[in-house]
């Protein structure tokens, strides 16, 4: 998928739920949390963001 991304210039939209995949792919991330948008960015943005953390890993939004 890199390599077809950055050889031919196509843009591929990946739905997976396995974190260190999508962190290793991506240049651009959108979460959606039951089909609501929750946080889009960079793969380093979208891992400290307050809203994903809770939803996918269960932690408060105050880091608790």
């Amino acid at each position: 998928m890199r390599q077809l991304n950055q050889q031919e210039g196509v843009t591929l939209l990946v739905v997976e739920h396995v974190m260190k995949v999508i962190m290793s792919l991506s240049h651009r991330i959108v979460v959606l949390d039951f089909g609501e948008k929750i946080a889009e960015g960079t793969p380093q943005q979208v891992a400290h963001n307050p809203a994903v953390l809770e939803a996918y890993l269960g932690e408060e939004a105050s880091g608790g």
